[in-house]
């Protein structure tokens, strides 16, 4: 079936990574139609044609975030230990939401802190993304417990909750300024849950 209308006039992954930006430094409350067409150098037409209307547009820029920004997590699920796993994860977490070309923090947790009643569907769809995400890590600690890397008395959701509270902790208190390398620190810190 041939495509109608003119061809876009702009790159799809760009215009998401502008989007991106603005929702991470404004929320998803504080972002309006405006900035997010002026910051991706498209009209309204255009946005709703490519991404749908602005809860769309930030379910697709936090998918995007989750495979670009945060690729990691695939690393670290793939470490041979739940020690390298967790290491792999918050070390690279803090390179991450410390990186001076981006915004400070997380995307998933600043974009979505403070909302309206009227966004409840945008604060449940990053609390069930993040939910998945920790299930991952659950899963991978529940393996680890099976080939005896971790004891038996762990709990593997009780490990991924921790680890997923503490990666939360640290985008909170990078958005609020504190250093790579203090967090770095904490990091090191948490570990200590983990056998060596």
């Amino acid at each position: 079936m041939a495509e109608r209308g003119r061809p876009r006039g702009f790159d799809l992954d760009d215009a998401l990574d502008a989007a991106i930006d603005v929702f991470w430094r404004q929320g998803y409350e504080g972002t309006t139609l405006d900035d997010l067409t002026r910051s991706m150098g498209i009209n309204r037409p255009s946005l709703y044609a490519a991404f749908g209307n602005k809860e769309q547009t930030f379910k697709l820029a936090v998918g995007r975030y989750a495979r670009v920004d945060m690729a990691y997590v695939d690393e670290a699920l793939d470490q041979p230990t739940a020690r390298t796993v967790a290491e792999h994860y918050l070390q690279s977490n803090v390179l991450a939401i410390t990186d001076p070309a981006k915004p400070p923090g997380c995307l998933s947790i600043q974009g979505g802190l403070a909302g309206a009643t009227t966004d409840q569907r945008v604060v449940d769809f990053l609390a069930s993304s993040r939910a998945a995400g920790e299930a991952r890590f659950a899963g991978r600690f529940a393996r680890a417990i099976d080939e005896g890397d971790l004891g038996r008395d762990e709990d593997p959701v009780d490990l991924a909750k921790y680890l997923n509270t503490v990666s939360s902790g640290l985008a909170v208190q990078a958005a609020g300024g504190a250093s790579r390398v203090a967090l770095l620190r904490v990091a090191e810190r948490a570990l200590r849950a983990f056998p060596a």
